[in-house]
């Protein structure tokens, strides 16, 4: 590829992911989900214990029942309620980014979602149970209502209270009193808006929002965004924004985020009921078979490439500085010091590479041949086999992991030789000039 056309893939990309990675709504919506990080994490590991493989080895049924009873009220208290979460997490931020009162916006936001939420649920042989609210609806099944309705909610209030339809209050008032008096007006204002939303989709259409915008908006797009074209398009997105020196992770997660935590959820809902999930491409298919091989691009494959078969001095000062932060997913040592950005050498192992992987991580798991992942939370950060077992609950996630390790050392490994060629013959010219000046 030219440098020419650098120069206009640049003009045209650049400015398109600036946009969008200076967006308003799509940081809020980041920030939202990594509210919800660490009570998903804590709700993880309750699962992860609750189904190890090898407890049916060392523990009578009975205990195992009584274990998973003990424990199962963590992912329902953290996991299965995500959706709330994230709301609280949209009114907050979006309010803060506004620079208005942020705890209000993140509460009205919540009292909002709830207002169009059925308090009811319908149970077999019972019929409609009043004066209760069903966790599938706090959940996955919530989640693009929950969105939506906190951000319209958070855009309502501040507008008022940028318009200063407050109430003031003499400067001697507590300033908790103060701000509460504030807030008053703002509040009741939004929430009965959407109370009357809710009025007239229960009593004019005879439904409520969460069906109609689940089966709408969640349904499509969600079918959309577990197929393996939308993936592969997603994840060839990452890589060429960062090629350009642009977080392709930031930029185009904020996008998708809410497609694959949604999946993720569904799987999450059905494997502890079931034993089974109904998606292979989830948040932790993205996270664990691409960012949790080494980061972004899968480079673990590329440090091991340089440091036990090239033979350039420049190449090998690349893994001295990247083998330590790379076992941990953090690629940045190889990303700017090999480098990849802007380095039309490798552009093609760089983008086909994360695809080969990914194709083949969904072949295996639909298949059967690997299960899916369970919907389950891991860090980021967690070393690659490590990560795939607890992704997957199975022995069988880690090693594919190590399947893909190979793909992508087998893909780079001749790009990676010619610049090892390329560098030894720079250097050995480099040597041989000082002797022949001073001959």
């Amino acid at each position: 590829m030219s440098q020419s056309m650098f120069d206009k893939l640049s003009h045209v990309l650049v400015p398109i992911a600036g946009k969008l990675n200076n967006n308003r709504y799509l940081q809020v919506l980041r920030d939202a989900f990594m509210l919800a990080f660490p009570f998903t994490i804590f709700g993880s590991i309750a699962v992860v214990i609750m189904n190890l493989p090898f407890l049916d080895k060392v523990m009578s049924e009975g205990a195992i029942k009584a274990l998973q009873a003990a424990l199962g009220v963590a992912p329902q208290a953290t996991m299965n309620i995500m959706t709330l979460f994230v709301v609280f997490g949209i009114g907050y931020y979006l309010s803060r980014s506004y620079e208005v009162e942020s705890i209000f916006g993140g509460a009205i936001a919540l009292v909002s979602f709830l207002m169009v939420t059925p308090f009811s649920t319908s149970v077999e042989g019972k019929g409609i149970v009043e004066n209760v609210l069903a966790l599938d609806r706090l959940g996955a099944k919530g989640m693009f209502l929950g969105m939506i309705v906190a951000f319209l909610s958070a855009e309502i209030y501040r507008f008022i209270v940028q318009k200063n339809f407050t109430i003031k209050m003499p400067a001697g008032v507590p300033p908790a009193v103060a701000k509460s008096f504030s807030a008053l007006i703002p509040a009741v204002s939004t929430l009965t808006v959407f109370l009357a939303i809710n009025i007239i989709v229960t009593q004019v259409f005879h439904t409520n929002l969460h069906d109609a915008i689940y089966k709408l908006v969640q349904t499509p797009l969600v079918g959309l965004g577990s197929g393996i074209i939308a993936t592969l398009i997603a994840i060839f997105c990452i890589q060429i924004l960062w090629f350009f020196g642009l977080h392709g992770q930031i930029i185009v997660n904020s996008v998708m985020d809410p497609i694959w935590n949604t999946l993720a959820l569904e799987n999450l809902n059905a494997y502890t009921k079931t034993g089974h999930v109904p998606h292979v491409i989830t948040k932790q298919f993205i996270d664990t078979y691409t960012v949790g091989m080494g980061g972004t691009g899968m480079t673990l494959a590329v440090v091991f490439a340089i440091l036990f078969f090239m033979k350039s001095k420049q190449m090998r000062q690349v893994p001295k500085l990247a083998i330590g932060p790379g076992i941990f997913n953090v690629n940045e040592p190889v990303i700017f010091g090999l480098p990849i950005v802007m380095n039309p050498l490798i552009l093609f192992p760089w983008i086909i590479a994360p695809m080969v992987v990914t194709l083949v991580t969904y072949l295996a798991m639909s298949s059967g041949l690997v299960p899916p992942p369970t919907g389950v939370t891991v860090p980021w950060t967690v070393p690659i086999f490590i990560n795939g077992i607890l992704a997957t609950n199975s022995l069988a996630g880690g090693l594919l992991q190590l399947v893909n390790f190979a793909i992508v050392l087998i893909i780079w490994f001749p790009f990676l030789k010619f610049i090892d060629r390329m560098n030894v013959r720079k250097e050995q010219e480099a040597e041989e000039t000082p002797q022949s000046q001073s001959a």
